[in-house]
């Protein structure tokens, strides 16, 4: 059953909290294409917006401890997400233009049992976000889906 979601909703951003804003907001502006799009303060407390395309971050600066250790795909622990996913055309030009500042911590894997041509990595952010990179992936068809339900 697939059910229609409000009329006017779609997707706004992800937080994400930060021990150095600016090396955050400089990571992601270096290798993902983010720039930034607003700063909000108040209160003592600033909030940088980085957007690319449709994608918005909202970065937090924070002292608080790490609540889980970054490994493979992401922590499996609930209530926290596991990682955040961005596309590329090619993961092994992605991983070369980053100049080896970005660290595999799992793969480059080939999932062509799956999809031909889905190859995923796994870096991290600098405060320890899991983030997958991948090329190739594609939605079943309609018919594939239906086996599932």
């Amino acid at each position: 059953m697939t059910t229609a979601a409000p009329a006017g909703l779609r997707w706004s951003h992800v937080g994400l909290n930060c021990r150095d804003q600016k090396a955050t907001e400089d990571f992601y502006t270096r290798h993902f294409g983010f720039a930034r799009a607003r700063v909000v303060e108040a209160d003592g407390v600033r909030v940088v917006f980085l957007r690319n395309g449709p994608v918005y971050l909202e970065l937090f600066a924070t002292d608080a401890d790490t609540l889980f250790t970054t490994a493979k795909d992401g922590p499996a622990n609930p209530g926290t997400a596991r990682h955040l996913a961005f596309q590329v055309d090619d993961v092994d030009a992605f991983l070369a233009a980053a100049g080896g500042e970005l660290e595999p911590l799992l793969g480059p894997l080939t999932f062509d049992e799956f999809i031909p041509g889905w190859r995923t990595v796994w870096v991290s952010d600098p405060d320890g976000i899991v983030l997958e990179v991948s090329q190739g992936y594609t939605d079943q068809s309609t018919d594939e889906l239906a086996t599932y339900a």
